[in-house]
Protein backbone atom coordinates (compact mmCIF):
# COMPACT_ATOMS: atom_id res chain seq x y z
CA UNK A 1 0.00 0.00 0.00
CA UNK A 2 1.19 3.66 -1.22
CA UNK A 3 0.43 4.76 2.30
CA UNK A 4 2.64 2.60 4.08
CA UNK A 5 -0.54 2.07 6.54
CA UNK A 6 -0.82 -1.65 5.81
CA UNK A 7 1.66 -4.27 4.00
CA UNK A 8 0.15 -7.70 2.03
CA UNK A 9 2.28 -10.41 0.98
CA UNK A 10 2.43 -13.83 -0.34
CA UNK A 11 4.73 -16.41 2.11
CA UNK A 12 6.51 -19.09 0.10
CA UNK A 13 3.44 -21.92 1.90
CA UNK A 14 1.09 -19.98 -0.07
CA UNK A 15 -0.31 -17.81 2.79
CA UNK A 16 -1.65 -14.20 1.45
CA UNK A 17 -1.02 -12.20 4.80
CA UNK A 18 -2.27 -8.80 5.62
CA UNK A 19 -0.61 -6.56 8.43
CA UNK A 20 -2.65 -3.24 8.64
CA UNK A 21 -0.83 -1.04 10.93
CA UNK A 22 -3.82 0.51 13.34
CA UNK A 23 -7.84 1.05 12.84
CA UNK A 24 -8.82 3.28 10.36
CA UNK A 25 -5.53 4.54 9.26
CA UNK A 26 -5.49 4.60 5.65
CA UNK A 27 -7.14 7.87 6.30
CA UNK A 28 -3.83 9.50 7.45
CA UNK A 29 -2.98 9.64 3.64
CA UNK A 30 0.63 7.95 4.76
CA UNK A 31 1.45 10.87 7.53
CA UNK A 32 3.68 8.91 9.79
CA UNK A 33 4.58 6.20 8.04
CA UNK A 34 7.14 5.28 5.23
CA UNK A 35 7.62 2.46 3.02
CA UNK A 36 10.94 0.54 2.76
CA UNK A 37 9.23 -2.42 0.72
CA UNK A 38 7.70 -2.24 -2.91
CA UNK A 39 5.48 -3.81 -4.92
CA UNK A 40 6.59 -7.08 -6.25
CA UNK A 41 9.99 -6.88 -3.83
CA UNK A 42 10.58 -10.65 -2.67
CA UNK A 43 11.00 -10.13 1.35
CA UNK A 44 12.72 -12.48 3.69
CA UNK A 45 12.05 -12.61 7.16
CA UNK A 46 12.94 -10.06 9.56
CA UNK A 47 13.11 -7.01 6.71
CA UNK A 48 12.29 -4.05 7.12
CA UNK A 49 8.82 -3.25 5.35
CA UNK A 50 7.54 0.12 6.94
CA UNK A 51 8.60 2.42 9.49
CA UNK A 52 5.72 4.57 11.25
CA UNK A 53 5.20 7.12 14.41
CA UNK A 54 3.18 5.49 17.37
CA UNK A 55 3.16 8.59 19.19
CA UNK A 56 2.19 10.66 16.01
CA UNK A 57 -1.24 8.08 14.72
CA UNK A 58 -1.90 8.06 18.67
CA UNK A 59 -2.12 11.85 18.76
CA UNK A 60 -3.97 11.96 15.40
CA UNK A 61 -6.48 10.38 17.31
CA UNK A 62 -5.69 6.57 15.86
CA UNK A 63 -5.75 3.45 17.16
CA UNK A 64 -2.57 1.42 17.58
CA UNK A 65 -4.23 -2.20 17.16
CA UNK A 66 -2.66 -4.08 14.52
CA UNK A 67 -4.00 -6.98 12.80
CA UNK A 68 -2.25 -10.10 11.13
CA UNK A 69 -4.84 -11.74 8.83
CA UNK A 70 -3.87 -14.41 7.00
CA UNK A 71 -6.77 -14.07 3.85
CA UNK A 72 -6.54 -17.23 2.60
CA UNK A 73 -7.49 -19.29 5.58
CA UNK A 74 -9.24 -21.96 3.63
CA UNK A 75 -6.41 -23.20 1.47
CA UNK A 76 -4.83 -24.61 4.87
CA UNK A 77 -5.56 -27.50 7.07
CA UNK A 78 -5.63 -24.92 10.09
CA UNK A 79 -4.45 -21.29 10.80
CA UNK A 80 -3.94 -21.08 14.72
CA UNK A 81 -3.29 -18.10 16.59
CA UNK A 82 0.55 -17.97 18.47
CA UNK A 83 1.00 -15.51 20.71
CA UNK A 84 -1.20 -12.13 20.90
CA UNK A 85 -0.98 -9.34 22.77
CA UNK A 86 2.47 -7.53 22.39
CA UNK A 87 4.90 -9.27 20.79
CA UNK A 88 8.94 -8.23 20.07
CA UNK A 89 10.26 -8.69 16.20
CA UNK A 90 10.71 -12.33 15.54
CA UNK A 91 8.37 -13.87 17.80
CA UNK A 92 6.23 -16.63 16.40
CA UNK A 93 2.40 -15.12 15.92
CA UNK A 94 0.18 -17.45 13.63
CA UNK A 95 0.76 -20.89 13.14
CA UNK A 96 -0.07 -22.51 9.16
CA UNK A 97 -0.66 -26.20 8.32
CA UNK A 98 -0.70 -27.35 4.90
CA UNK A 99 -3.92 -29.73 3.72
Amino acid sequence: FDTGHAVSMTADCGAEVLVHVGLETVGLKGKFFKVHAKDGDHVKAGQLLIEFDPEGIKNAGYDLITPIVICNTDDFASVNPVAGGKVAAGDKIIGIEKK
